[in-house]
């Protein structure tokens, strides 16, 4: 685990270095889902430090049995309204924020315990009938709309572009989130910011630093196949 790791953390530098960026600007999530405590602990210890949670019960379960530990926890899966009351008492970042309504009840949940989540907003950047997310052209609206509760902060956006075995086939894809951020930041919402890309993933994150990506979303090189 520790060598896997250490690997991919290497890789992360040396992708940065090559597009003339700080390594420092480019954060690792450790996809840990379906991984057992057990497992997560262990990479913990090797020195991941961001975990990425899909599934809300399942997380909910490694963190009662991590919580001791000095981590993040980021939420990246597909998540229902009627789950915000739990995430917005683990996750430190939710990735896969898409809708209105889950705005809604995440600042209705966060205001309960008196937090301010921060999320990102996820994109269907290819508008693929089977991935979630906001179409492009409509993120710009649901951002302003958004921005209007205070109890959630807007950090940037999130991708999950289509499959290739390429990562050139898939770089247009990162290109395109990164248009859409700088269009967006140019536009001074208040209470929105857009520092951060999470794009990339075992197959391609590199292509994906190239591109802008600040946090790279990285499970199977860390954790091997899943279970």
């Amino acid at each position: 685990m520790k060598d896997r790791l250490l690997a991919i953390q290497k890789r992360i530098a040396a992708a940065a270095r090559a597009c003339g960026r700080d390594p420092l600007t480019i954060r690792l999530v450790a996809v840990s889902k379906t991984m057992p405590a057990d497992v997560v602990r262990q990479a913990i210890e090797a020195g991941a430090d961001i975990l990425g949670e899909n599934y809300v019960q399942e997380a909910r379960e490694k963190f009662d049995a991590l919580h001791t530990y000095d981590v993040a926890w980021h939420f990246i899966g597909h998540l229902q309204s009627n789950k915000a009351k739990y995430v917005v008492r683990i996750f430190d970042l939710i990735h896969s924020v898409d809708s209105l309504k889950l705005v809604k009840e995440l600042d209705k949940q966060a205001r309960k315990v008196n937090k301010v989540q921060p999320v990102l907003i996820q994109v269907n950047i290819a508008l693929e009938g089977t991935k979630s997310g906001v179409a492009p052209n409509e993120t710009l609206e649901l951002i302003e709309m958004a921005a209007q509760y205070t109890h959630v902060s807007i950090k940037g956006l999130m991708t999950m572009p289509p499959f290739f075995n390429s990562p050139e086939k898939v770089r247009p894809y990162f290109a395109a989130l990164r248009e859409l951020s700088r269009k967006i930041d140019a536009h001074n919402i208040p209470n929105v910011s857009m520092q951060e890309l999470s794009m990339g993933m075992t197959g391609d994150f590199e292509a994906a630093i190239e591109e802008g990506a600040t946090y790279v979303r990285v499970g199977t090189a860390i954790f091997g196949e899943r279970y």
